[in-house]
């Protein structure tokens, strides 16, 4: 009697043994989603002497219009951080379309403290100056850009908080902007040869 007892009882811990070893499944974290901000919304096309407000601080070197060109629309997007995202333009939150600017976007990074840290500009201008600075130009000259052909990822800081004011500025006919998306893609960020400067 006594060895079946002993028996019995050498049973129930091995099952309980058994069951204490099982390893629950992952519970690894899902990568994180691609993230979409709204930095302008559609503005229709007006002609460019309709349009009252001026950006007094900036210039464009240009033949045909004014050097002083005129807003169009504002934006900003909330407090962001890359944490080595890619940073592209699109069209919509989806990012499946591709946006339109006339003439030309003026983007400027801001620091937590409000202050600008770097500026670019994005569309049809040649020359754009901010006092004697002139403005770096992404991407190509033109009015439209397909879903993601505007890669801001080098414009902004890696590890920093950051905002982005974004002015749709026309300097001659008539000014226009699409809707316009800031498009984060987590884990898509800088290449070796940007962290090296390359």
């Amino acid at each position: 009697m006594r060895h079946s007892r002993t028996l019995t009882l050498s049973a129930a811990a091995l099952s309980l043994l058994a069951c204490a070893k099982q390893v629950p499944p992952s519970t690894a974290a899902a990568p994180p989603e691609p993230r979409s901000v709204q930095l302008l919304g559609a503005t229709p096309e007006r002609e460019t002497a309709r349009l009252e407000g001026k950006r007094e601080d900036v210039e464009v070197d240009t033949r045909e219009g004014e050097r002083t060109p005129r807003v169009v629309a504002t934006g900003e997007t909330p407090q962001l951080l890359l944490d080595g995202a890619k940073a592209s333009l699109c069209g919509d939150a989806a990012c499946t379309q591709g946006f339109a600017v006339d003439n030309f976007l003026l983007l400027e990074v801001l620091d937590t403290k409000g202050k600008v840290s770097r500026r670019a500009a994005v569309g049809f201008a040649d020359s754009v100056f901010i006092g004697n600075e002139q403005v770096d130009n992404v991407g190509r000259r033109a009015f439209s850009f397909e879903a993601n052909e505007v890669d801001l990822t080098a414009l902004l800081p890696e590890s920093e908080p950051f905002r982005i004011r974004a002015t749709a500025l026309d300097y001659w006919g008539v000014g226009r902007v699409t809707n316009v998306f800031l498009r984060l893609e987590p884990g898509a960020g800088r290449s070796e040869d940007d962290l090296r400067g390359h």
